[in-house]
């Protein structure tokens, strides 16, 4: 009775779980290696390094600037022209759409008819500003300017040579913000005339608000 008391007679079961755990204990204290074994036939990588093809590419990529001139010359970098904002001033716009042509369901039925105009705004909200600028006037806009607002930049101003410096990527880098273009097609839908002007959606219509600042070359972009 002392004897199984003590633990020397202990029943059949304990011992079977000792047993078990004991391989986990040795697996503890000494280290475990597993050979690796080769099955089939092996190939090597027969495709390129997909990083050097691209870098390969590139270096026969021909300089954008010797084959087209400066980028500030180019088409596609040619943002719509806007007057200047001779006084401050609010004005509403309701950007209605019309459909140019018919809408229908998969199923041939008619969905909405060519002519029939409805207001985005009813439907969606334009969560940022829009700040459109010429050249001249970037670091107003910058200082103006949200977080999440866009500054578009537009053609015009005082004169042609204060605005060769209209490059949008160039200026984007310099001042580490994304900058964009006015296209001719958003200067039609907003209705806008000259600039400085920060459009803002207020319910189902947009304010354009027309700030006139007079010329100064401390807000010059640089």
């Amino acid at each position: 009775m002392v004897a199984r008391f003590m633990g020397l007679g202990r029943p059949r079961h304990a011992r079977s779980a000792l047993s078990a755990l004991a391989p986990l204990a040795l697996m503890t204290l000494a280290p475990v290696t597993a050979a690796t074994s080769t099955i089939g036939r092996t190939w090597p990588i027969a495709e390129p390094d997909a990083l050097s093809e691209i870098e390969g590419r590139a270096a026969h990529v021909p300089d954008m600037k010797t084959a087209f001139g400066p980028r500030e010359r180019w088409s596609a970098m040619q943002p719509a022209a806007l007057g200047i904002a001779r006084a401050d001033r609010n004005r509403t716009v309701v950007p209605f759409y019309t459909l140019d042509q018919d809408i229908r369901l998969p199923g041939g039925k008619l969905l909405y008819a060519k002519g029939y105009s409805f207001n985005p705004l009813a439907y969606v909200a334009l969560p940022q500003r829009l700040i459109v600028v010429h050249p001249r006037d970037l670091a107003w806009a910058l200082h103006t300017a949200r977080p999440a607002d866009f500054i578009l930049l537009a053609a015009g101003g005082l004169s042609q040579a204060g605005d060769t410096d209209a490059d949008a990527i160039t200026l984007g880098e310099r001042h580490g913000r994304a900058l964009f273009l006015l296209e001719e097609r958003v200067k039609a839908r907003i209705g806008l005339t000259v600039a400085p002007v920060i459009v803002a959606q207020t319910g189902q219509k947009l304010v354009l608000t027309e700030v006139a600042t007079p010329p100064s070359p401390r807000r010059a972009a640089r």
